[in-house]
C-alpha cells in the first residue's frame, strides 16, 4: 500500500511538536494515557516519551480479571523501557460490582463498562495530578466508530487520530517497538479470544486501503468497485462510518437562541487561554 506509506521520522517530529504545543496551550505540563500493551498505546507512549521529560509522562495500565497477562507484561515492559511513570490498577472490582445486580449483562455492555471505567481512572488521575489526557485511537478506529464513546475514544488531544492502523505499524517499526507487540493480533482485550479483525470482518490491510480511497480521495462506490473492492465491503464500511458519526461529534444541542454552542458559538479550543 504505497499510498499509505509515511516518512516516520518526519511524522514523529510533527506529532512530538503537536504534543508539546497543544498541551502547553491547554495550560498543562504533564500527560497521562492508558497503556494496554497494544501497538496504538505503545506508539503514543513513545511519542510522549520523546516529547516530554519522563517524569512528566504517566501510563496507566488498567486490566480486568480476564485481560491477557501477556498484554499487562508488555505494557509494563514498554513503560520501563521508556523510563516513564506507570501505575497498575485492577478495574475488576468496580466492573463486577456494577453488574452484580444484572449478572446476565452481555459482553458488549461489559466491554463498554470496562472501557469507561478505565477512562474514569485516567481522568481522575488527570484531575489529581494536573496531567492532560492523551488519546490512543487511530484514524481507522475513529472512522469505523470502533471504540466506546466516553471510554477509549475519550481524550483531550489525540496525536495518532490521523494515522491509519497500517501507518501506526510503520511508526512503531521506526521507534523500534518489539516485534511481539507489532505482530500481535490487534485486540481491545475486552473478552477472551476477542480480536479487532474478527469483529470487523475484514483485515486492517483491506479496511485501510478502502478507507483511503473512500475518505481521503472521496471515490464514489462505482470507482471503489473499479479498485476491486466488493460491493458488500463498501456497503459494510460505509454503514459503520455513517452509524458512528455521533461518536465523532460533540452532543447535538437544540437551537433556541442566536448563538448555540457548537453551532454558532465556535472558537479554537485554546481561545482565550
Amino acid at each position: 500500500m504505497d499510498f499509505l506509506t509515511i516518512d516516520p521520522k518526519y511524522v514523529s517530529k510533527i506529532l512530538e511538536r503537536f504534543l508539546v504545543q497543544e498541551v502547553h496551550k491547554a495550560g498543562f505540563h504533564k500527560v497521562v494515557f492508558g497503556l494496554s500493551g497494544g501497538i496504538d498505546s505503545t506508539v503514543v507512549a513513545f511519542l510522549c516519551a520523546r516529547a516530554y521529560q519522563p517524569e512528566n509522562v504517566t501510563a496507566l495500565i488498567l486490566p480486568y480479571r480476564t485481560s491477557s497477562p501477556g498484554n499487562i507484561k508488555d505494557a509494563e515492559f514498554i513503560a520501563q523501557k521508556l523510563k516513564i511513570n506507570y501505575e497498575i490498577h485492577d478495574i475488576s472490582p468496580m466492573v463486577d460490582s456494577f453488574f452484580s445486580s444484572d449478572p446476565k449483562a452481555d459482553i458488549i455492555r461489559r466491554g463498554n463498562k470496562m472501557a469507561r471505567e478505565r477512562m474514569c481512572f485516567i481522568y481522575d488521575f488527570s484531575s489529581k495530578h494536573k496531567a492532560l489526557v492523551i488519546g490512543t485511537s487511530n484514524k481507522t478506529e475513529l472512522l469505523l466508530g470502533y471504540g466506546t464513546i466516553f471510554g477509549d475514544l475519550a481524550s483531550a488531544i489525540n496525536p495518532i487520530g490521523d494515522l491509519y492502523k497500517s501507518q501506526i505499524l510503520l511508526l512503531a517499526e521506526y521507534f523500534g517497538v518489539p516485534d511481539k507487540i507489532i505482530k500481535k493480533s490487534p485486540s481491545a482485550d475486552l473478552w477472551k479470544g476477542q480480536t479487532d479483525e474478527g469483529e470487523l470482518g475484514y483485515s486492517y490491510h483491506e479496511i485501510d486501503s478502502l478507507l483511503y480511497y473512500m475518505i481521503d480521495l472521496r471515490y464514489s462506490d462505482s470507482m471503489l468497485e473499479e479498485q476491486n473492492f466488493s460491493a458488500k465491503m463498501i456497503s459494510d464500511i460505509r454503514n459503520r462510518i455513517q452509524k458512528s458519526q455521533f461518536k465523532r461529534r460533540p452532543p447535538v444541542i437544540a437551537k433556541l437562541s442566536n448563538r448555540t454552542i457548537n453551532q454558532d458559538f465556535r472558537y479554537c479550543r485554546d481561545w482565550g487561554v
